[in-house]
């Protein structure tokens, strides 16, 4: 089976790893990413700051080229931009002005025919199929993450079709489930880290990661997982920051969901490039004899 694939920017620069995961784990379950040509920077969430047009042309112009592969659907793994692809072609599909002034400039033109999905909408499909429990190697019942989801997979600047409890999402857990993992019930995965405020009002960013890592720890969690390379980024790269700030002393990996599904379809974690990761995430791997 093909499925398109829009990687964006972070995942061919500061998580290259989470794309290399991702391809590996598809592969594993039968699925070929075929990577749409010449994409470009969907805006992410500074376009949307200081540009109501762009923030909508920019990934309109990746949809008209994934509309034109011939290909039905559209994986995007990054939350950001999931949700700019998203918004972006459910407010072109109920703005007709909108559309052909965008389209006007555009060699592809956007038609709203491919389906954009989420990594948890992709990966709930093959786990949740008859042949799924037969390609597992690997129970992680020693995992005990707490699955966070952040803002971006659960708040849309528009009214879109959201494919999961935008108040207790549930996807991520049901896959930390059949791979034999036991996420913990916590108050946070819905919260912000912060995202880009880390570089201009690190402060506020530090407590909000505070707040999730407290949580985490209190309920019993080993872990974090997540499929948002900015917030796996944020709480990896400033965790001992957010740790001396706040009295906290446990350290917690951050892993990406395409880690555990990857662990548990067998392949290893320097194949996954778990050993890319800022705060050890090797550790927890050995102390449960994932390595």
């Amino acid at each position: 089976m093909k499925i398109g694939y829009y990687p964006g920017c972070s995942l061919h620069a500061s998580s290259a790893f989470y794309d290399v995961q991702t391809k590996k784990v598809f592969k594993h379950l039968g699925i070929d990413l075929v990577e749409i040509e010449d994409w470009n920077c969907c805006g992410a969430t500074s376009a949307c700051k200081t540009d109501a047009f762009l923030s909508i042309a920019l990934p309109a112009r990746n949809i008209g080229i994934a509309d034109a592969s011939g290909l039905d659907e559209l994986l995007v793994p990054c939350s950001s931009c999931y949700s700019r692809t998203l918004v972006s072609q459910k407010v072109l599909a109920d703005n007709q002005d909108l559309r052909d002034s965008i389209n006007a400039e555009l060699t592809k033109k956007v038609s709203g025919r491919v389906k954009i999905l989420s990594i948890l909408e992709l990966i709930l499909r093959r786990v949740n199929a008859q042949d799924f429990p037969e390609k597992l190697k690997n129970k992680l019942d020693g995992f005990k993450p707490a699955c966070y989801y952040g803002c971006l997979l659960t708040r849309f600047p528009y009214d879109v079709e959201v494919p999961d409890n935008v108040e207790n999402p549930q996807g991520m857990d049901i896959i930390c489930e059949k791979i034999g993992a036991k996420p913990v019930d916590w108050n946070y995965k819905t919260d912000c880290c912060g995202a880009s405020a880390t570089v201009n009002d690190t402060d506020v960013a530090l407590r909000l990661m505070s707040k999730i890592m407290k949580d985490a720890i209190a309920r019993g969690a080993n872990c974090l997982v997540t499929t948002c390379p900015m917030c796996q980024l944020n709480l990896d790269a400033y965790q001992d920051k957010v740790r001396e700030k706040y009295g906290i002393q446990q350290r917690l990996p951050v892993y990406f969901i395409t880690e555990l599904l990857g662990l548990a379809l067998g392949i290893s974690g320097r194949e996954l490039q778990i050993d890319r990761h800022l705060i050890d995430a090797e550790g927890l791997l050995k102390e449960i004899k994932q390595v």
